[in-house]
């Protein structure tokens, strides 16, 4: 019975390893990803419906525009708020 600690902790911390591993091997690949993308000269297509994120950003609403943004393209909290960003700071002239 004392063991079962011990072999736990290992295993949460091996499965923490993995993840990581996972997580590191994804972020490479989008690299190269985009970088094919950018040499073929390819852009991701604008997400339908982005004139609603506009206007938000247009009456100073960034949240609400994030928000928007997630529920159009199903984006993650910070890939959202960096397509916003770029979306305020290019007067809506976003480039995923």
């Amino acid at each position: 019975m004392d063991y079962i600690l011990p072999l736990l902790a290992i295993s949460l911390f091996a499965y923490g390893l993995t993840v990581s591993a996972m997580e590191s091997k994804i972020k490479r690949v989008e690299r190269k990803l985009d970088l094919l993308l950018q040499h073929l000269g390819a852009d991701e297509p604008t997400p339908a419906g982005l004139e609603r994120v506009r206007e938000q950003l247009r009456q100073g609403r960034q949240i609400q525009a994030i928000k928007i943004y997630r529920e159009l393209t199903g984006a993650g909290l910070k890939e959202a708020k960096e397509a916003v960003d770029r979306l305020d700071g290019q007067g809506g002239a976003e480039r995923p």
